[in-house]
């Protein structure tokens, strides 16, 4: 995993917080809590409000936007918090910070559970790639050989043609897949336009050869499937309430 340098740990207060952008085009928390130090996605879930403006007790973190909080220990949700905080895994290093940059593969829905023998082989497939704001990743039409997870950015889908087109609904944040139909028979074309909203990085896999990785851990690519379909039925279900 690749080390970031994030700050000095003196930049950071006791029992207080501090964000930095980063090279890895994500913004971090740093917050220290007595001897401890923590690193967490830093905008609000909710959001995407900057948490270095709320409040922090140095046990608890409070979005000063709509009240919700975590436990800083863990990142877990407390109160009218319905989502967790990504955590980083922190390296306290000669008075410096650093966090570890982990594969998005790793924080995904999709391959959650997958055995750490396949997530390395399809981190070894994964391409990185970095779209500037407002990049076209594909359009309607399109070949749907590759699946798309999202490292950091967003991501935006139109849905129909020409003068008749409509936004779907939803925006990706981090560990989410997309373009899955490179997962699935018979569905060979595009049918939506995918969009980077602003500088988005992400890891571009070839649907054949995950397959070929899922057909050699049938545990692993039994439990992707489950998940995908869960994926798909969330989606569906999403358009079919608009």
């Amino acid at each position: 995993m690749k080390r970031i340098r994030i700050c000095s740990a003196s930049e950071i207060p006791v029992n207080g917080m501090k964000s930095y952008d980063t090279s890895i085009g994500v913004k971090v928390l740093i917050a220290n809590a007595g001897e401890s130090y923590y690193a967490y996605q830093g905008l609000c879930p909710h959001q995407d409000v900057c948490l270095d403006e709320g409040f922090f007790d140095g046990a608890t973190l409070t979005c000063h936007q709509h009240l919700w909080q975590w436990d800083i220990a863990t990142g877990a949700p407390v109160g009218l918090a319905e989502a967790p905080l990504e955590r980083y895994e922190l390296v306290h290093d000669d008075g410096e910070i650093f966090v570890l940059q982990s594969s998005a593969l790793k924080v995904s829905e999709l391959f959650k559970g997958v055995s750490d023998a396949a997530i390395a082989r399809l981190d070894a497939l994964a391409r990185r790639e970095e779209y500037e704001s407002l990049s076209t990743l594909y359009g309607v039409g399109d070949p749907a050989d590759d699946l798309y997870i999202l490292e950091s950015g967003r991501v935006e889908f139109v849905i129909g043609r020409e003068d008749r087109t409509s936004l779907a609904g939803f925006m990706l944040r981090k560990g989410e897949v997309f373009g899955w139909a490179a997962l699935l028979e018979d569905h060979p074309r595009r049918i939506a336009k995918a969009a980077c909203v602003e500088k988005s990085t992400l890891l571009r896999l070839n649907g054949e050869e995950v397959l070929k990785v899922l057909a050699d851990e049938p545990a692993s690519g039994y439990l992707v499937m489950r998940q995908l379909s869960t994926l798909i039925t969330k989606h569906l279900r999403s358009q079919g309430g608009k």
